[in-house]
């Protein structure tokens, strides 16, 4: 399970924001089903899941996302595109379905986790959290985009995370409308293409010292 420690710092000097894709490159099934795998894989708060990921393959739903996009060739020309959307608010029928989740997974009794669910209900659905809900889900999908991010970097595949887009305008057109959930942000995934004028620019950051202090 180990990775070398400068595996990990190689794969995310290599990676950045790809602004041009080639087209005709497509991501392997077996590695899109791992990238997938580190979208579900994601920790979220209590592990709710506050969150749904729509993989855009339909070639006339990303034409249309287009124009929404600011006009990004991303959306068109990389070989997948994921939308991230959050849920609008929490439900004490959400926690529940969780609940049976857990206890699907791990062999327990719905019962034994009355304690735990009177916790979750009385945060993310009538407490602080319940009050500015997708706030709260959309930090959650901010976590799942960066697993995403670093996944696809430890295999080789480029990425681009999107916010320059308009979430009402995505949901219109995703079908999302009063579904219980609406667009947050999206990412772009696949293989830079060979001009790509940003691929050999060096990568620019503060120092270390700069954004890391001990305290």
């Amino acid at each position: 399970m180990s990775l070398q420690t400068d595996q990990l710092v190689s794969a995310l000097e290599w990676r950045y924001a790809t602004k041009m894709f080639d087209a005709s490159q497509k991501i392997p099934a077996d590695v899109w089903l791992a990238l997938e795998q580190a979208l579900v894989l994601t920790p979220t708060s209590y592990g709710l899941q506050p969150y749904k990921f729509l993989i855009v393959n339909d070639p006339a739903k990303r034409a249309a996302l287009l124009s929404h996009s600011w006009n990004q060739k991303q959306v068109v020309d990389a070989s997948h595109f994921v939308v991230f959307t959050a849920r609008t608010e929490m439900k004490e029928a959400d926690v529940d379905r969780f609940i049976k989740r857990v206890a699907e997974v791990r062999k327990l009794p719905v019962e034994s986790m009355a304690s735990y669910r009177r916790v979750m209900i009385g945060d993310v659905v009538h407490g602080p959290r319940g009050k500015v809900a997708h706030e709260w889900a959309a930090r959650q999908v901010y976590i799942a985009l960066g697993n995403l991010m670093t996944a696809a970097a430890m295999v080789g595949v480029d990425s681009c995370p999107m916010e320059g887009l308009v979430p009402a305008e995505y949901d219109k057109i995703l079908g999302l409308e009063n579904g219980g959930y609406t667009t947050v942000v999206a990412c772009a995934l696949g293989y830079r293409a060979a001009n790509c004028k940003y691929a050999g620019l060096a990568k620019v950051r503060y120092e270390t010292k700069e954004v890391i202090q001990y305290i």
